[in-house]
């Protein structure tokens, strides 16, 4: 034991780097930073040799100094839901890419999100990105009265004070509604999931509201609970409790649509799309797989994660930011194999 803690090579200090160059170690942390009064010849040359002597400042003494972590703090209560791990990889990297460290706080169940606040919160984070369904004001009062905004993505706060970028929710529900009146579709049905969360409201709302204007009957509206497979799953079995038959849903997201097809077609033997056509919401990679091919309203990830990615930055500088919400137009609708056309063909009328 004691030859392999002699042979594990001791951490290079900044005080190490300062003697091998012969200069003071106030000089060397100067070259570490950006703006720090210190000659270019002097800054190339010290960090050339600490990358030489495989030297790393530590950011948790630089935080002494600049009061800043870089660290983006991210948290998340749903990842059994693709879209967050999908978003997840792309966030992170392009947050890297800005410099600022990434910081994961989850939180198992929604209702543990206030103890991943303040698990975050003790790492002092510059600015906290919300990847969750909900978030109570107050937990949100705490993050910015420690000194880290908040940014909600793909939600927007429901007290309207938090930042937020989101996708326009209503007008993606509208798309879906067209799209399947279009098709010839007059029973409706939305499946919603997480009764107060914005992009559950906003969807149904969309969607039902543009039903009405388009001259059918209101949707009729099951309430799945959660952003969820199982969730999805169960709405299907509960078609049978529906009061009138359906023809065409839209469901909260894509995950929910592939668990609500998989119940309507092996617990009550319906079939997709030739009984009911079925839509989701996101555009998730697994709602692309040959095994489920579902039609869906695409969000508009890039766009949305690169102005997060900006707003996050901006904020970490302690920029003034002007617009507290971001809303993007949603994709175009991506049409595959779980709706089908029910209008009769032009050589068919007589």
């Amino acid at each position: 034991m004691s030859d392999q803690k002699q042979m594990k090579k001791q951490r290079v200090t900044v005080k190490d780097v300062a003697r091998d160059l012969g200069m003071s170690v106030a000089t060397v942390s100067r070259a570490f930073y950006p703006g720090a009064v210190i000659a270019e010849k002097t800054r190339s040359t010290v960090l050339e040799r600490a990358s030489e002597l495989g030297y790393r400042p530590n950011p948790f003494a630089q935080s002494l100094i600049t009061k800043k972590t870089q660290i983006a703090g991210v948290i998340v209560s749903d990842l059994p839901n693709p879209f967050y791990p999908e978003v997840l990889t792309e966030m992170t990297g392009k947050l890297q890419a800005t410099g600022m460290n990434v910081m994961l706080a989850v939180a198992h169940e929604p209702e543990k999100i206030d103890e991943a606040v303040e698990l975050m919160l003790s790492y002092q984070p510059d600015v906290v990105i919300i990847l969750a369904v909900n978030l109570a004001s107050d937990a949100r009062e705490r993050c910015e009265s420690a000194g880290a905004p908040v940014i909600f993505f793909n939600r927007l706060s429901a007290d309207g004070l938090g930042y937020g970028i989101s996708c326009d929710n209503e007008a993606g529900g509208r798309q879906a509604a067209d799209h399947l009146i279009d098709q010839g579709h007059t029973k409706l049905l939305y499946v919603s999931a997480f009764l107060h969360a914005s992009t559950n409201v906003e969807r149904q709302k969309g969607f039902c509201e543009r039903a009405i204007e388009r001259g059918v009957e209101p949707p009729q509206i099951i309430e799945a609970g959660r952003f969820s497979y199982e969730a999805g799953y169960a709405a299907g079995l509960d078609t049978k409790q529906l009061a009138k038959p359906i023809d065409g849903v839209f469901c909260a997201n894509d995950i929910v649509a592939i668990g609500f097809i998989e119940g309507v077609q092996e617990g009550l033997g319906l079939r997709v799309p030739d009984d009911i056509s079925v839509i989701g919401f996101d555009n998730i990679t697994m709602a692309g797989w040959p095994s489920h091919k579902l039609t869906t309203v695409a969000q508009p990830l890039d766009l949305m994660m690169s102005a997060a990615v900006e707003l996050a930055r901006a904020l970490a500088s302690d920029e003034k930011v002007e617009a507290r919400t971001q809303r993007f137009a949603p994709g175009r609708l991506i049409e595959r194999n779980t709706t089908k056309n029910r209008l009769p063909k032009t050589g068919d009328i007589k």
